[in-house]
C-alpha cells in the first residue's frame, strides 16, 4: 500500500514517456527510384531511335516523317490565306533577290506593324499603301481565268523607294517576242489590267528593262539597246490605258547587269519588266 506524501511535502511530477513509431511502407528502399529510372531508358530509347533514324533515312524521308509528326503546322501551311491565290501569296514583307539600285535590295518596313498609323516617314502609310495596290491589282487580275493565269508572272513588292511590280518570264511566258520590243497578245493583256489598276493613283513610274544574257541578234549581243526599248514599249502600252506622260520619271534598259537568277544568267527569268512606283 502506497504511503500517503507527508503533510505539507509536493510530490515531483511523473516523466511523460513518448513512443515514436515509424512505418516504412512499399518495401525497404521505396518505389520512387524505379519510376524514375523508367523514365530515364525510355528518354535514352527515344534518343537512339531518333539517331538511328537520322543515319538510316534520307533527306526526302526526314521531311516525310517531320511532317507526319506535325500534322497541325502542314494544314496551317496549306490553309493559309493567298498561297494558291492572285500574285503567289507572297508576303509584303518578304526580302526579294531582285538585284537593284538605290537601296532596293531589302524591305524598308520590315518591323512595322500593318496597321501602323504613322506617316511616310515612319513608314506606316507605305506599308498601307502597298497593301492597298496589291488588292487593287488582285481584283484587276482575278476578273477572268486568263488574267488569273497571267497573274503567276507578276511580283509585287515594297521597296525603300517605292512599291515594285515585276514582269517576269520564264519557260512557258514572254512578255516580248524573241529578238524584239513587240509585247506578246499575253503581255499586252496584262499591261492592260495593270495600267487600268494604277492609272488613278497618282505616283511617279518609272519603267526597267532587263534581258538575260543571250545574245539576240545574229550572234552579236546587244542587250543595253533591246532592254531600253522593252522598257519604252512598256511605257506605251501604260499610256495607252490612260496614264498621263509627266507620271513617267524614268525609262531604263540595264541588259543582263542585274540578273534574277545570279548562278544562271542565260535562265529566262532574268528577262523581266520592273515597273516602281514612288512617291
Amino acid at each position: 500500500m502506497a504511503k500517503a506524501p507527508a503533510k505539507g511535502k509536493i510530490e515531483p511530477p511523473k516523466p511523460i514517456i513518448v513512443k515514436k513509431i515509424t512505418i516504412v511502407a512499399g518495401g525497404h528502399h521505396g518505389g520512387a527510384w524505379k519510376v524514375a529510372y523508367a523514365d530515364f531508358v525510355t528518354a535514352m530509347m527515344a534518343f537512339f531511335l531518333l539517331m538511328w533514324l537520322l543515319g538510316a533515312t534520307t533527306e526526302k524521308q526526314r521531311k516525310g516523317i517531320a511532317d507526319y509528326f506535325t500534322p497541325t503546322l502542314v494544314k496551317v501551311r496549306q490553309g493559309s490565306a493567298g498561297g494558291s491565290g492572285v500574285l503567289g501569296g507572297s508576303s509584303l514583307t518578304d526580302v526579294d533577290d531582285y538585284p537593284h539600285r538605290a537601296g532596293q535590295t531589302g524591305n524598308k518596313t520590315l518591323t512595322v506593324p500593318r496597321d501602323a498609323t504613322g506617316g511616310p516617314k515612319e513608314g506606316g502609310g507605305k506599308t498601307k499603301r502597298t497593301q492597298a495596290m496589291k488588292e487593287k491589282i488582285a481584283q484587276k487580275l482575278a476578273q477572268s481565268e486568263k488574267l488569273r493565269k497571267l497573274a503567276r508572272q507578276v511580283r509585287i513588292s515594297e521597296t525603300a523607294d517605292g512599291v515594285r511590280l515585276d514582269l517576269v518570264d520564264d519557260a512557258d511566258f514572254s512578255m516580248f517576242l524573241i529578238g524584239t520590243t513587240v509585247l506578246t497578245p499575253d503581255a499586252a493583256e496584262l499591261l492592260r489590267a495593270i495600267g487600268q489598276a494604277i492609272a488613278t493613283e497618282p505616283m511617279q513610274i518609272t519603267v526597267r528593262g532587263h534581258t538575260d544574257s543571250l545574245p539576240w541578234k545574229n550572234g552579236v549581243a546587244n542587250n543595253w539597246s533591246l532592254s531600253a526599248g522593252r522598257a519604252e514599249s512598256t511605257r506605251q502600252a501604260l499610256t495607252r490605258q490612260g496614264i498621263a506622260e509627266p507620271r513617267f520619271r524614268r525609262i531604263e534598259g540595264v541588259a543582263d547587269r542585274e540578273p534574277l537568277i545570279q548562278n544562271d544568267p542565260a535562265d529566262p527569268r532574268n528577262r523581266r519588266m520592273s515597273i516602281l512606283l514612288t512617291g
